[in-house]
């Protein structure tokens, strides 16, 4: 497991019977967690004093927050030089997710040891953490996901990291319909990294699933590499879907083309409380072995 454990204004406190207390800069909040089966305590009661906000779900889907104390409409927290905005925004989410560090370090790295122009393609970008990563590192960066609210908060993720002027394009698009264009116009990145969801739709109401369209997605995103890619980054946070099914997707598809180096696995929080991880999710990875 990769373990995001150079937070500074980031920690995962507690966790505990499907809650876990998160401290985001100033920020106590306690939002649900369905990985933490374990017994460690009722969490509202052991820092009820402290939290400033709860997210409770709802039996009919969804949930809402409950604000104990004063919250600001949006925050920032740092991580190294980079900034980002935290909302509390609905179905439990903050707009950032901290374990998603790890592979921040790792594309910022494989684009400054480079040592020349990067082309990143972003595909379903969400809130830009992984655009303002690229664009620090030096990388210009094609920014696609199909919700146009998503798009306006990566763009605030970019000026608040003061990169207004960094080469970056926006799009509101359906992921698959895009990469097809992109296919037809002769365009090429020599790097995507992509945060496919379970289910969704696109802009136009394009159906999405991981388990259907992954493969053909890669299939596709083969094509728009250039002739020296640098990675391609797939990570996962659809439950049951194993590491080990992107490593096989990546062997099977990108590396007959480009020999490189392929790794896989979970990636994970540090618990505060005792010392345990919270695995957040999966990760896939070819890269360049040159570079």
């Amino acid at each position: 497991m990769l373990i995001a454990n150079e937070w500074k204004e980031y920690q995962l406190l507690d966790a505990s019977n499907g809650q876990k207390l998160e401290q985001w800069g100033d920020y106590l909040l306690l939002r649900p967690d369905p990985q933490i089966i374990w017994d460690n305590g009722d969490l509202a009661s052991k820092y009820q004093d402290k939290i400033h906000a709860i997210y409770y779900r709802s039996n009919k889907g969804g949930g809402h927050w409950q604000n104990l104390k004063n919250l600001p409409q949006s925050w920032l927290v740092h991580y190294h030089d980079l900034t980002f905005c935290i909302k509390q925004m609905g179905f439990k989410h903050t707009g950032l997710f901290p374990e998603q560090a790890v592979n921040w370090q790792f594309m910022m790295q494989k684009i400054k040891n480079s040592h020349r122009s990067i082309k990143v393609l972003n595909l379903f970008g969400y809130t830009g953490a992984a655009t303002v990563a690229c664009l620090k590192a030096g990388a210009s960066v094609t920014h696609v996901d199909a919700s146009r609210g998503m798009v306006d908060w990566c763009k605030e993720n970019v000026k608040v990291n003061h990169l207004e002027q960094a080469p970056v394009r926006y799009l509101v698009d359906d992921v698959l319909k895009f990469v097809k264009r992109e296919i037809r116009r002769g365009n090429h990145y020599d790097a995507i990294v992509m945060d496919p969801p379970s289910y969704g739709r696109g802009a136009n109401g394009e159906v999405w699933n991981i388990e259907q369209n992954l493969a053909e997605l890669i299939q596709l995103c083969k094509q728009l590499l250039s002739e020296k890619p640098l990675f391609f980054l797939i990570n996962s946070y659809t439950t049951g879907l194993s590491a080990t099914v992107l490593q096989n997707l990546l062997q099977l598809i990108i590396q007959p083309t480009y020999p490189g180096k392929i790794s896989c696995g979970e990636i994970g929080l540090p618990i505060k409380a005792n010392s345990l991880l919270l695995p957040c999710g999966i990760y896939g990875r070819w890269e360049d072995s040159h570079d």
